[in-house]
């Protein structure tokens, strides 16, 4: 029975483990993403706060507000998880204490029963006499051992009662806690909850500010739209450029790979075999083509940093997403965005969000320097800087800054618009820089 018993003892234990250990980790997945929101809110409103200078409402001002009621909304979100979590580890801690105290309960019965039959017995009153009365050696033996065990079994048991007792008072304290947490949890929700409703009343004043201007909004956004196209054009313009150099350089070294081994003496000396390069004359139009393993290595190492690599600015907020986006306030008026504009302190040091080359580096009115980045297959473009601290050729490490941004007229805020594009053969694809950035 005592075997079996401790087989159930420890496949509940097998069993309640993983449980346990996932919700532990689930927990701390969820203090982190609240650090990490409250971090994005503490940044946005400092944004904010340079720019309440400014008595002219601004739609830069307006997409500040809106990211900051995303991100509180998003951590009302994590509240309710981490209150639900917090429920379920209390009924779970309170399950346990009843569990517990029932155990001590017996635990202590049975005690008491043992002392009862000791008692009952006589068995201490007097060992030695006990033993010696014996009528062999054998007996006398077994004898000793039958007190010894009596005396282990009641060593153990009282071992067992003050183990389930601290249990007891650990699991008591951990459910304190968890409950204490909960109240924490439920003031910072309420309090979340006031602050997201005096930012969307901030929004709608703003917006109305803003529809009075709308004809000079929309002339705007007709005018920005001609620079994102522009900018496309010479974006794509200097990375096919950077393509066919390459595919120039390539096709040079297997020219001379060619020539080197084109002709090769046969053993009579009267003979000529030809040989061609393994890789061929021309490169596929549908894979890759690195120049070198440094770029191969690149790639493969930008390809497994998706979704972790930093911020190309050190703090900011996101106020430009990627794709087509519906105008906050403009009736049927979409922008095409192709990369994300993310809003920093004025003249904020951009860096690389990964290491590379750069190969290209313009200026384009409007809309400052931009710089282009070669990672493997991949280009990240960081726009609208004032000055660049890299040239072309370049090497840079992560993080490294490369610049600082140009100050946004009458605010006093800057925007980076980044970009990220991958090199699929001749063709180059866009891609959603929100889905490698780390949030």
């Amino acid at each position: 029975m005592k075997v079996v018993n401790k087989l159930f003892v420890f496949f509940l234990f097998a069993l309640s483990a993983p449980l346990l250990f996932s919700q532990q980790k689930n927990s701390e997945k969820l203090i982190r993403q609240q650090e990490q929101l409250e971090k994005d809110i503490q940044q946005t409103k400092a944004l904010l706060e340079k720019t309440s200078n400014n008595k002219l409402a601004t739609l830069n001002n307006l997409k500040l507000l809106e990211s900051q009621v995303k991100s509180r909304e998003v951590l009302l979100l994590n509240y309710d998880q981490q209150i639900r979590s917090a429920e379920l580890k209390m009924e779970q801690k309170s399950s346990q204490i009843t569990e517990l105290e029932a155990k001590i309960v017996k635990l202590k019965e049975q005690y008491k029963q043992l002392l009862i039959y000791v008692y009952k017995n006589k068995v201490y009153d007097n060992k030695l006499m006990f033993i010696f009365s014996a009528h062999s050696y054998y007996e006398a033996f077994k004898r000793n051992e039958y007190l010894r065990k009596i005396a282990e079994i009641q060593q153990k048991q009282r071992e067992l009662i003050y183990q389930h007792q601290d249990k007891l008072a650990q699991e008591i304290k951990e459910l304190t806690e968890e409950k204490v947490k909960k109240q924490q949890l439920l003031g910072q929700k309420k309090q979340e909850k006031i602050e997201i409703e005096k930012d969307k009343f901030k929004v709608q004043e703003l917006a109305q500010q803003l529809t009075k201007e709308e004809s000079t909004l929309a002339a705007k956004v007709k005018s920005d739209e001609r620079k994102r196209v522009e900018l496309q054009r010479k974006i794509s313009e200097a990375i096919k450029k950077e393509i066919a150099e390459e595919e120039r350089r390539r096709r040079e070294e297997e020219a001379k790979k060619a020539a080197a081994t084109k002709t090769t003496p046969t053993a009579s000396g009267d003979k000529t075999t030809t040989t061609t390069t393994g890789s061929g004359s021309t490169a596929t139009k549908t894979s890759p083509v690195f120049t070198s393993s440094k770029d191969l290595e690149l790639n493969k190492g930008f390809e497994s940093n998706k979704g972790r690599l930093p911020m190309p600015v050190a703090s900011g907020a996101v106020t430009g997403s990627f794709g087509r986006q519906a105008h906050p306030f403009l009736k049927d008026v979409f922008t095409n965005n192709n990369g994300i504009d993310i809003s920093t302190s004025k003249n904020a040091q951009v860096r690389a969000v990964f290491e590379g080359e750069v190969t290209s580096i313009f200026s384009m009115p409007g809309v400052g320097k931009i710089v282009i980045i070669k990672h493997g297959n991949y280009r990240t473009v960081y726009c609208n800087l004032q000055e660049t601290f890299v040239s072309t050729g370049s090497k840079v490490s992560t993080k490294q800054a490369i610049g600082s941004l140009l100050p946004v007229e009458s605010e006093n805020v800057s925007i980076l618009h980044f970009e990220i594009h991958q090199i699929v053969g001749t063709e180059v694809v866009k891609q959603n820089p929100g889905l490698w950035i780390a949030r």
